[in-house]
């Protein structure tokens, strides 16, 4: 399983970055985890719009689901239009993103398929387990699984058992660390510092941590020399373009 970051700035994208989006690629399978602003751009330094196979939307904040619109757009609007894409989310979640384009604009370019936290489902060669955490908004972090590996996307979201259950012995943990320390209390519920999600791959046992979502002005040294305080295994920061091969 490969991983590269396509954005991973959070709320906005700063100069010359991308917010969330993750390609995940198996077998030649390529699924999208989130697309949220700028996130396109970057992907198709990779890999034509086409050749999307399945994209995966943790909740409908324009951060993580923005770049649809172009996505579909890219291959709608060709002389020979893409397939259909599979496009998962929570129920309601991307009305927003897919109502740009007027009454069935884009109907053609996608089937949308209900996200059912607890209902393990086949993506291409991944199994996908979703499972509900606390954000502002509906948010459904997933565990990916193939060959014996697992990779865990928490999305948005507070600190939550559910984090530490979704990524249970994962040989890769991609958590929201908006803040270093402390969450202001209007957030407390909603959004996880980076010592916080250290200290919840440590409960997991996950076997590396990939902090995402900060926000442009969240100091990267200080959140993972504090997401390292709490866990003993590898800690990166997310960064447009970082490959990670899992499984090998």
């Amino acid at each position: 399983m490969k991983i590269t970051v396509l954005g991973a700035c959070g709320a906005w994208p700063a100069a010359g970055q991308a917010c969330s989006g993750y390609l995940v690629e198996h077998d030649g399978f390529r699924m999208l985890l989130d697309l949220g602003y700028a996130a396109l751009p970057r992907l198709l330094e990779h890999v034509p719009a086409e050749r999307v196979d399945a994209v995966w939307v943790s909740h409908g904040h324009p951060d993580h689901c923005a770049d649809l619109n172009p996505l579909l757009r890219a291959r709608s609007l060709r002389d020979e239009p893409a397939p259909a894409l599979p496009v998962f989310a929570l129920p309601g979640a991307l009305d927003a993103v897919l109502a740009l384009d007027g009454p069935g604009g884009l109907s053609d370019a996608y089937v949308l398929h209900d996200i059912v936290p607890g209902e393990p489902f086949e993506v291409g060669p991944f199994r996908a387990d979703a499972l509900l955490l606390p954000h502002h908004v509906p948010n459904a972090g997933v565990r990916l699984s193939v060959d014996g590996t697992a990779l865990a996307y928490t999305g948005d979201t507070g600190p939550s058992p559910g984090v530490v259950e979704l990524a249970r012995d994962a040989d890769l943990l991609v958590a929201e660390a908006t803040y270093v320390d402390a969450v202001p209390d209007r957030h407390a519920r909603y959004l996880t510092s980076a010592r916080q999600a250290g200290a919840q791959a440590a409960r997991a046992g996950a076997e590396r941590l990939m902090l995402t979502h900060l926000w442009p002005d969240t100091d990267r040294t200080a959140a993972r020399r504090a997401a390292r305080d709490a866990f003993g295994g590898e800690v990166g920061v997310a960064d447009i373009g970082q490959v990670v091969d899992l499984g090998r």
